[in-house]
């Protein structure tokens, strides 16, 4: 089994609220172990959003990246 697929296996029953808890444990963490969820979930969001949504999106990431 692929780490994509343990992750979509491990999530598929989750609630909202339990993927949301997972993905802010893991923002706050700083872990590396928990960043192939995080581009799991990634891929999903933008395969899955409208064009606004991902230039709304990158927007955000540009953003951030210049912060830093």
């Amino acid at each position: 089994m692929s780490i994509k697929d343990y992750i979509l296996n491990n999530f598929k029953n989750d609630s909202k609220e339990e993927i949301g808890k997972a993905i802010e444990e893991s923002a706050k963490s700083n872990d590396e172990v928990t960043l192939p969820g995080m581009g799991v979930f990634m891929e999903i969001i933008w395969e899955n959003a409208s064009d606004d949504l991902k230039k709304e999106m990158l927007n955000i990431i540009e953003n951030n990246l210049k912060k830093s």
